[in-house]
């Protein structure tokens, strides 16, 4: 078993349990916050290709992963605050949070609510300040972006994209997670066999899909607000040096997504777009994302 493999755990004190992996290397400490649909495992190829400086963290969120699943989650910040509890009780400060996708969203909360634990954040392939927004369905499918749900039940009662994903997982469809992969994430570049059935396995761990939709779509730490959420403004909270890197191919996270997070940083972020790279960077572009980043992290 591959070192990165081996997981640990860390009792909360708020009742759950998040599991971790860990490379043990420099003094350079780095804390890698999943997506949704992930875990910290889908952070092997960065884990196992960063400079020896680097002792990285890449932890499961609850409801991901090995982590429990003992409470649902509401919003955003309850996965941030279980980031609070998980520094806390492993001791880490002065730490570089790199959040991928929805981990984006998660660690933004973190640096806005806990601004002396970061010493800088990277935004990768993130979803917006403004939130992720899901809309009901039209006849074909397509999105209505005229009606955007509101409640967690309306999400969880979703008739083209929440019920058909529940179903792959309830039905363990390994298959059906591999064409919705291929289709929107994988569009260019896949993982080699072994490792992408080793994802499947890992997408199969998920236990929060409406939750983490729910929450995605209240997200709202800019100025401006919509239809489901006010604007808390807490992104002027974030002061740290702050990184946006994303791809110019992500069919998850769109291109008007990407630019809210700029607006709203308000030139306070350094921003990278990553040419011929969709929204999973470590699988089309691995080497100039890691050289980036720790070029970054080492500036």
């Amino acid at each position: 078993m591959n070192k990165l493999d081996v997981l640990a755990n860390v009792e909360l004190s708020n009742g759950e349990t998040l599991t971790y992996r860990k490379r043990e290397a420099g003094d350079e400490l780095v804390l890698l916050v999943h997506g949704n649909m992930t875990s910290s495992k889908h952070w092997d190829l960065l884990m196992e290709s960063m400079d020896e400086r680097f002792t990285i963290y890449a932890v499961d969120m609850r409801g991901f992963g090995e982590s429990t699943y003992n409470k649902r989650i509401t919003s955003i910040k309850d996965f941030s605050d279980d980031i609070k509890l998980f520094v806390d009780a492993l001791e880490l400060k002065d730490f570089t949070i790199i959040g991928w996708s929805t981990g984006g969203n998660v660690a933004m909360q973190f640096c806005a609510d806990y601004p002396d634990y970061s010493k800088k954040l990277v935004l990768f392939a993130s979803g917006s300040t403004r939130g992720y927004p899901f809309y009901s369905s039209n006849a074909d499918g397509t999105p209505d972006l005229t009606k955007r749900l509101a409640t967690i039940e309306q999400i969880e009662q979703d008739p083209v994209k929440t019920i058909p994903m529940q179903q792959m997982y309830d039905t363990k469809n390994r298959d059906g997670l591999k064409f919705v992969w291929n289709s929107v994430i994988y569009t260019q570049n896949q993982p080699d066999e072994a490792r992408y059935e080793q994802y499947v396995d890992d997408m199969l761990t998920q236990r929060n899909l409406a939750d983490v939709y729910h929450a995605l779509n209240t997200f709202n730490i800019s100025a401006v607000d919509n239809v489901v959420a006010r604007g808390t403004n807490q992104v002027k909270d974030i002061h740290i040096p702050t990184f946006v890197l994303y791809g110019d191919r992500d069919f998850v996270v769109t291109g008007a997504m990407t630019t809210e997070i700029i607006e709203d940083f308000a030139g306070r972020a350094q921003i990278m777009k990553l040419a011929n790279c969709g929204h999973s960077p470590l699988v089309d572009c691995l080497d100039e994302t890691k050289e980036a980043i720790e070029e970054f992290i080492l500036s």
